[in-house]
């Protein structure tokens, strides 16, 4: 049975009729060879299969009441608190390129018009004060974060997840991201969260603190450490932290600000290319058989790892040697991996907590079912047009599968800045 068919089969479970699948899910089942119009449709499967609960459930107003809570340290009632807007922020900020990207026709078209749809509702629902689903942006430490991967959500579709929301929602958003400044971030990665949360008031037309923003680029920028690597705070941490916020983040961050004031924009080349470098470096880290290292913490974000390197490739800015094709090619590897892995979903289709299938014991404690939801970052270059090389280039073997073939590879060198 393909991954089209379990969808199928989990979709009509849910109540939903077999004329709107049929109109939403598209998509074949894969055949086991590669190619770049079957890698597309893959990526977009799996959009459906992870995101559709998630989705359906929050433009309905019943998030809370349908998403399970796995919290596997036995803190179940402290995550709760967090664990709806780390599903939100994350999902949505994964998939926004790819809401922004296109028409509505056609059959990705019109299922992608339809997560827009929900999406805004889902939005719609999380900041108004009256819902059900009402978000926790400000209570605790924890909403910080993800009210960052919202605002980052929204600048990265600005036509859909900001033009689009009614004045009532705009507003609403709009003070569900100011609550979160009560909350001070601590000297690590989280210093761009606060400051990404102001960089999306800025182009909101809202008064936004320039002291927030100046204080994460500077700061962050005194803790690079070379060869495309930043430490996360002054240590140095053998982790996807690079890749699950600090280059992303900051990529954005410094996009973004640039259309409210040019103070930082001397800061924007240095930060490309070291963010080319790490995504040369992350490429390689996929092995040949499409794993990768289960290193450091935050593992259950799966391969929300490779984050950078999907960013990188949208902005078509992958470094040199390193092709389109390969990319993707490595990515699906990854993906297949991971989404086809026994236990990754739930019988009711929701993501599990683990790295390879179901492995809650791989989890900290400040993991819970909404955080897994960051794989999402993973599907960026869903932004592109289908006509874009990334898509339309044929497979091909990406470095490590080059070099444990015996092919020529050229050798890898530092960059120095």
């Amino acid at each position: 049975m393909g991954l089209a068919d379990i969808d199928r089969r989990h979709f009509l479970k849910r109540g939903v009729t077999a004329g709107a699948l049929a109109a939403l899910t598209p998509l074949p089942t894969m055949a086991a060879a590669p190619s770049a119009d079957s890698d597309r449709a893959y990526w977009v499967e799996v959009v459906t299969k992870v995101a559709h609960p998630v989705l359906q459930a929050a433009s309905e107003r019943q998030l809370k009441t349908r998403m399970p809570v796995e919290a596997p340290h036995g803190n179940v009632a402290d995550r709760r608190q967090y664990t709806h807007l780390e599903a939100i922020g994350r999902l949505l900020a994964g998939i926004a390129p790819w809401l922004e990207s296109g028409p509505n026709t056609g059959a990705e078209g019109r299922l992608r018009a339809q997560y827009a749809d929900w999406s805004r509702l889902a939005i719609q629902s999380g900041t108004d004060p009256h819902s059900p689903d009402f978000l926790n942006f400000n209570h605790g430490r924890q909403p910080v974060v993800d009210a960052a991967f919202l605002a980052l959500a929204m600048v990265r579709a600005p036509t859909e997840l900001w033009h689009k929301l009614d004045k009532k929602t705009q507003g609403n958003a709009i003070a569900a991201l100011q609550s979160s400044r009560v909350i001070l971030p601590a000297y690590s990665n989280w210093l761009l969260f606060s400051a990404m949360v102001e960089a999306a008031l800025s182009v909101m037309g809202v008064w936004w603190d320039p002291m927030r923003v100046d204080d994460a680029i500077r700061t962050v920028n005194t803790w690079y450490k070379g060869d495309g690597v930043y430490g996360d705070g002054p240590p140095f941490h053998w982790d996807y932290y690079n890749s699950f916020v600090i280059q992303p983040m900051l990529l954005n961050l410094l996009d973004t600000i640039s259309k409210s004031s040019s103070a930082w924009d001397s800061f924007r080349p240095a930060t490309l290319e070291r963010a080319r470098r790490f995504a040369a470096i992350q490429e390689r880290c996929i092995s040949p058989e499409g794993t990768f290292p289960p290193m450091g913490r935050s593992l259950c974000y799966r391969f929300g790892a490779f984050q950078l390197l999907a960013e990188i490739a949208l902005r078509r800015q992958l470094p040199e040697g390193v092709s389109p094709g390969q990319v993707r090619s490595a990515l699906t590897a990854v993906m297949r991996r991971m989404v086809e892995a026994p236990g990754t979903f739930d019988a009711q289709g929701w993501l599990t907590v683990g790295f390879y299938g179901h492995q809650p014991s791989i989890a900290e404690s400040y993991i819970s079912t909404g955080s897994c939801y960051l794989c999402a970052a993973a599907w960026l270059p869903l932004g592109l047009p289908a006509t874009d090389p990334f898509w339309t280039a044929a497979a091909a073997p990406w470095t490590s599968k080059q070099v444990w073939s015996g092919a020529a590879v050229k050798p890898d060198h530092a960059i120095a800045d």
